[in-house]
């Protein structure tokens, strides 16, 4: 099955002014990044604040263009695609819900005018065939007719975050991304959002990338779960597997932190600070916070290990076995206490 959207060796290095008024440090946002999305299915992204889950999601939705790298959009490069034909390529087969409802809609729009909007923009259908489509677009997601003409400040915050949602699929994407859909809500809407994406999913047949950092959430969501770190994917492995099959300590320190209510363990602990995404440590970039860092990962940067099955694939020198128990890492993550 030929994918969405494929991303070849992806990079992304911005600009920031440091100390001086004309030195700008270079900030690695992301690294070397190889993914594909297929039509139909869900992958879900985890990683810490800062890890780069954001810019990935821009740059398969065209938002961000590569430094270096390529971007594949249904069998295309994306950026050797003239302007014009890559904002319509993109833009009408991606929609893209972002984290806080309040700031990504027009607030001086009303509803109508705001899924209207990517309508007039891509030019599609007569002017009645918009309107049917509004209306659609709103029971859809669940919103009553009536608000059609409020205007977004009038909402509530999960009734905005159904707009955001109406709007992302207004054109009939073949892919969306979400972006923290439901960290900017109240702790009683999110699993309205949740469940509404994934009825959507399996009603519109959409592939859907799902970037949280809520990791138990995204397993529920995803059939492929994605790990970053400093701006490196080091991890992608089935849903079904993230947990106790994960093979990168990373990955398993972060699934281990969400407490299990039938078998509760304690997290395993990372000391220290995310390094600087200005200057990345030397290797693999988890060494420094990783209870089984050697001089071998502060010297190479490992290259990518496929598990016992042909979908997982890990970075580690030093990956956790198949058959190891979460439960067994966190007591030998702790440090030794002196005798």
């Amino acid at each position: 099955m030929n994918a969405i959207v494929e991303l070849s060796d992806a990079h992304v290095v911005h600009k920031a002014r440091s100390g001086g008024l004309f030195t700008r440090d270079r900030v690695y946002a992301l690294t070397g990044a190889d993914l594909s999305v297929a039509p139909g299915e869900t992958v879900g992204v985890v990683g810490e604040s800062g890890c780069g889950k954001s810019t990935l999601a821009k740059v398969l939705v065209g938002v961000v263009r590569p430094t270096h790298g390529t971007v594949s959009f249904q069998g295309r490069d994306l950026w050797s695609m003239p302007a014009a034909e890559r904002r319509s390529a993109v833009g009408g087969s991606t929609g893209m819900i972002f984290q806080d409802p309040s700031t990504a809609l027009n607030r001086r729009l009303p509803i109508r005018q705001i899924l209207r909007d990517p309508l007039d923009v891509h030019d599609r259908g007569t002017k009645q065939q918009r309107e049917d489509r509004v209306r659609e677009l709103m029971s859809l997601v669940g919103l009553p007719r009536a608000l059609a003409d409020a205007l977004p400040g009038q909402l509530s915050g999960g009734q905005r975050q159904r707009v955001a949602i109406a709007r992302a699929l207004a054109l009939d994407p073949a892919l969306v991304v979400a972006d923290e859909p439901t960290s900017a809500l109240d702790v009683s809407v999110r699993a309205q959002i949740l469940n509404l994406l994934l009825d959507l999913k399996e009603r519109l047949g959409l592939a859907l990338v799902f970037v949280s950092h809520d990791i138990q959430t995204v397993r529920r969501m995803s059939d492929r779960v994605i790990t970053m770190y400093l701006g490196r994917i080091v991890e992608e492995a089935p849903a079904a597997e993230v947990t106790e099959h994960a093979r990168h300590p990373y990955t398993r320190a972060l699934f281990s932190a969400t407490p299990g209510l039938l078998d509760p363990i304690d997290p395993i602990p990372l000391t220290g600070p995310v390094p600087s995404a200005t200057r990345p440590p030397s290797g693999c970039p988890f060494r420094t916070r990783c209870w089984k860092a050697d001089e071998r990962c502060a010297a190479d940067m490992p290259d990518f290990s496929a598990a016992s099955s042909a979908d997982h694939r890990f970075r580690c020198h030093h990956p956790v076995q198949e058959d190891e128990s979460t439960r067994d890492l966190v007591h030998q993550s702790r440090p030794t206490e002196p005798s």
